[in-house]
């Protein structure tokens, strides 16, 4: 098992729909190992094969649900069914997303409260649940990564424009750009203990409880 470092919006494998997984081999069991290192390393909730450079229809989470769903889990080629968003502006204290791939920046975004999502697990069963709250939130997120979207491109009005200008002002949005998560320093302060050290420990997302101004996936 690896950490393998992040992609940044820019990098094109992020923003192409990613190809089916055709046979659950060895490779795929040690991609999805390096995944869930790689997750757990980054503090964060979900991640996408496509954020790791791997143009794959995986994501993983770890995030407890009220859905009956297990709170660590991986999908293979994944489909993810939302309901529709409600109307009206999101709330920036109640609905901000924040996404390993545009690190340390958040934005709101309104996104449907449930989802059914259905798939296979890593040994070609079927999976099929019914998410909501915040975990359809994230199953939503990382369906997304899958089809070459990141959480800034459903951004409108302003936050679409303050989304454009931090990607601009941090040099992204052309390729080449990483981070290595236990290496470099979170991007969204969780590794910082009281003496400004870097100890990375479990944030609220990794585990825990989803707070809303802070998933990162």
């Amino acid at each position: 098992m690896a950490v393998r470092p992040i992609v940044i919006t820019g990098e094109p494998v992020l923003h192409r729909r990613a190809d089916p997984v055709e046979t659950i081999d060895a490779e795929i069991r040690e991609l999805v190992e390096d995944m869930f290192e790689t997750m757990d390393a980054s503090n964060g909730v979900g991640l996408a094969a496509p954020q790791i450079g791997v143009g794959l229809r995986i994501f993983t989470w770890n995030m407890r649900n009220n859905d009956g769903v297990p709170a660590r889990g991986v999908i293979i080629n994944p489909y993810v069914k939302a309901s529709k968003a409600p109307d009206g502006a999101p709330d920036p204290h109640e609905e901000s997303e924040g996404c390993l791939s545009v690190p340390g920046e958040s934005f709101p975004l309104r996104r449907g409260e449930r989802a059914e999502v259905t798939g296979q697990d890593l040994d070609g069963n079927e999976l099929a649940f019914t998410a909501t709250g915040w975990f359809a939130r994230c199953m939503q997120h990382e369906y997304d990564h899958l089809n070459g979207f990141l959480y800034v491109d459903r951004l409108d009005g302003r936050w679409a424009r303050k989304a454009k200008k931090a990607i601009k002002g941090h040099g992204w949005g052309v390729p080449g750009h990483s981070w290595m998560p236990g290496v470099d320093r979170d991007p969204f302060g969780h590794d910082e203990d009281v003496d400004g050290g870097h100890d990375s420990h479990d944030s609220d997302e990794v585990g825990g409880d989803v707070g809303p101004e802070d998933e990162r996936a």
